[in-house]
């Protein structure tokens, strides 16, 4: 009773101080806003960039510091160096009413020290360590001068086709959400107003990750019940996490463009989940409104206003045409107001307005940046993410001792392994592959490299490799293909086993990166044949941002490992892997399938009244093909064997708000100690609208020693069975559940349970 009573005075003590603080800042913001003209006010809706770099777009803001100094910019993307951003941020706190910019950038899988891209973060399946990295990015980004970043991005992605996948966690919305916690808490920390925090924003509102054909920027079609279920809970997680902003993205929801679209932005946004931020655009996506057929400039940025936007990011269609539409009564100094507010508010909770230059410290610089706490740090993070597809015949971990063929155009090679979306990172700092081997094997290693191939030869891959610059060049002055293979057929022969690095570089995946093939360029895989053909064991490491179809290479190879594009550390990583200095323990959170023909391919797909039988011709099935993934969604082996015991369930019939405690023995039946991620997934077999065949609701991530078991123990309530109805109200209906454990999300046992109501 006592202790109640505690908790309520504490309650009602921390409400009155929130209460006390709201008001201080809303009497704030209102006096401001008396003395704004509404040119000052459009202006703090501006977001412009000065240029230097444009991966999202050939659009750069013009005149930027005239524009600071007359009140017509509230925020600036992008900024490359400290002295510039603290040169702007001067002027504008010597403009009339002294209000500060936002400096934004798009710091997605670290700023100056690198991690893995998001796909690779998401595969160790470890929100400590996803939350760690992002930590890391806010303490170096901040340092530079930065206070937003347009992270995470939580857009679900069921089709490898698109190079945004590279940016994501994955096709399941319930681990999607919860990296979308981990990212935002990373970046924002507990106090918005801590010099080394971001603001994190968290992208595309919403469902870009399902653009037909996996082709970016291309359009998106699907039904509500879908939305809700499936592509919206990371949203909706990084909001309840108290994300601070959120940027729009280019497609369109329900055939309207979301940068425009209110029932997106307002109806489902604010009024359903109560997000209290401001919305920011995607690069030009206002203007872009208008070749999807919304109408002119004028009447495509009113539009967006009215619908909810907040801010425009560098098309100026705000800046231009705003005072025009509220002239002719197309908007109101109202919906001026409330946007601008929102922004003041945020400038406001990060303290910009107590002092604009918290963020622009150089002495840290020195300490906060590219140092050896970061890097190692970068280097545990990207092992964790490596996963391994197969290890036939125990051929890694790899002895210290003996001659390794080091081949393959991403071997010797550091830039590919930053993969995408890197604006400043430490280049010096960055370990290839070549460096890591030499570092962590010894003295009792010999290495012989040999490039082996090109990462491609195609001409048109090549052309539009060019595009993202001169690093994806092929030197037409260079070896010929055919002595690029002979040196490696030369030092396979050599060698005891052969490390193949092969893959995409990093132009290949990630923004305007879509790929029609997903399979490693014809050029490596050439290169992949002649050194199975040499006899030697072949292991396979790849450098890659998404799924690829590795049908052939499975078959042919005697290991691979999955290693994404791994960041500063990737080079000791991986070879931290090889060597067995760690035992890889990641799992893939999105389908790698056979053949590109079977996407979009996904684990948690809905039943069908005629699901695959190879007996039966009139089942849905390819002819052609395996109709099966070439590996699962949870995928991943480890140097060492698990098995699991039977699952044991702490009742079969349930009533109403019970709850059920699933549990299972591990054993580990191998010869070293080892990590085992242990999924849950739940089936609802009848229910008013057609369910998943199954859906991932826990996992637990154990380290279990050789010879001895763990039991891991879950706890399933109501909340685990709601879904989003035909009315897209969220609810659970009595029935049967079936429980799956197991270690990926094909390879599962099975229980099941009946729930009714009181």
């Amino acid at each position: 009773m006592i202790k109640s009573i505690v908790i309520l005075l504490f309650c009602l003590f921390s409400a009155r101080i929130l209460s006390a603080q709201d008001a201080e800042r809303n009497t704030f913001i209102d006096g401001l806003l008396n003395e704004m003209t509404i040119e000052e006010k459009i202006g703090q809706l501006n977001l412009v960039a000065p240029g230097g770099f444009t991966q999202t777009g050939p659009t750069v803001s013009e005149d930027v510091e005239e524009k600071i100094r007359n009140g017509q910019v509230g925020a600036i993307l992008n900024s490359m160096s400290f002295d510039v951003t603290k040169k702007a941020q001067e002027i504008a706190v010597n403009t009339r009413l002294k209000i500060p910019l936002l400096f934004g950038m798009d710091v997605i899988h670290g700023h100056s020290t690198i991690f893995p891209i998001p796909l690779g973060l998401a595969s160790t399946w470890d929100m400590a360590l996803i939350e760690r990295s992002a930590r890391i990015a806010a303490v170096e980004a901040s340092a530079h001068g930065i206070n937003w970043t347009f992270s995470p991005m939580v857009d679900i992605a069921r089709d490898a086709r698109w190079g945004r996948i590279a940016e994501g966690a994955g096709e399941d919305p319930w681990l999607g959400s919860q990296v979308a916690r981990a990212f935002v808490n990373g970046f924002q920390g507990e106090n918005l107003t801590d010099p080394s925090t971001l603001m994190a924003c968290v992208k595309h509102m919403a469902l870009y990750g399902a653009s037909e054909a996996g082709r970016d920027y291309n359009t998106v079609d699907m039904s509500r019940v879908a939305m809700f279920n499936y592509f919206l809970p990371p949203y909706k997680a990084a909001i309840d996490a108290g994300v601070g902003s959120v940027m729009t993205s280019f497609n369109v929801v329900d055939g309207i463009p979301a940068t425009g679209n209110k029932w997106l932005l307002t109806d489902v946004l604010r009024d359903r989940w109560g997000f209290d931020g401001f919305i920011v655009s995607d690069y030009t996506s206002v203007n872009e409104m208008i070749p999807h057929g919304m109408g002119d400039l004028q009447q495509v940025s009113a539009l967006a206003l009215k619908a909810g936007l907040d801010m425009d990011m560098v098309g100026e269609g705000f800046l231009t045409t705003l005072k025009k539409s509220l002239e002719e009564g197309k908007v109101t100094e109202k919906d001026i107001d409330t946007a601008c507010r929102r922004v003041l508010e945020a400038k406001y909770m990060m303290g910009l307005f107590a002092d604009p230059f918290k963020y622009l410290d150089s002495g840290r610089l020195q300490t906060d940046v590219v140092n050896a706490r970061h890097l190692q740090a970068a280097r545990e993070i990207a092992a964790h993410s490596i996963v391994l597809l197969k290890n036939e015949n125990q051929t890694l971990p790899l002895e210290k001792s003996g001659t390794i063929a080091l081949v393959g155009p991403l071997a010797d090679n550091k830039d590919d392994l930053l993969g995408t979306w890197v604006l400043v990172p430490d280049r010096n700092r960055t370990v290839s592959i070549r460096e890591g081997i030499a570092d962590v094997a010894g003295g009792n290693v010999e290495i012989l490299y040999a490039r082996g191939a090109n990462i491609t030869d195609d001409p048109y891959m090549q052309s539009t490799l060019r595009l993202s610059g001169p690093s994806q060049e092929v030197d037409p002055n260079g070896p010929s293909t055919e002595k690029l293979l002979d040196e490696a057929v030369i030092v396979a022969r050599k060698a005891d086993v052969i490390v193949a690095v092969l893959g995409e570089s990093f132009a290949m995946s990630g923004e305007a990166a879509s790929r029609a093939d997903i399979g490693i360029p014809e050029s490596q895989q050439e290169l992949l044949r002649a050194m199975v053909n040499t006899g030697k064991p072949v292991v396979l490491v790849l450098v890659n941002g998404r799924p690829l179809t590795l049908t052939w290479e499975n078959e042919n190879t005697d290991a691979i490992l999955e290693t994404w594009a791994g960041g500063t550390e990737a080079g000791h990583a991986i070879a931290d892997v090889l060597f067995g200095d760690y035992n890889p323990a990641g799992k893939l959170t999105v389908t790698f399938p056979r053949h590109v023909g079977q996407i979009p391919l996904y684990y948690n797909h809905l039943r069908t009244g005629r699901p695959m039988d190879p007996n039966n011709k009139y089942t849905s099935k390819y002819l052609d093909v395996p109709n099966d993934p070439l590996f699962p969604f949870g995928y991943g082996l480890s140097y060492t064997s698990f098995e699991y015991g039977e699952l044991n369930l702490s009742k079969k019939e349930l009533t109403g708000n019970d709850s059920l405690t699933v549990s299972v023995i591990i054993r580990n039946t191998g010869g070293i100690d080892g990590e085992e991620i242990a999924q849950l997934y739940l089936q609802d077999p009848a229910a008013s609208i057609t369910r998943p065949v199954k859906e991932l609701k826990n996992f637990r991530k154990l380290m279990i020693k050789k010879g001895e078991q763990q039991e891991v123990t879950y706890t399933i309530t109501t909340d685990d069975l709601k879904f989003y109805d035909s009315n897209l109200d969220l609810v659970w209906e009595p029935g049967e559940f079936i429980i799956y454990v197991g270690t990926n999300s094909r390879d599962v046992q099975s229980a099941s349970v009946n729930w009714i109501r009181n």
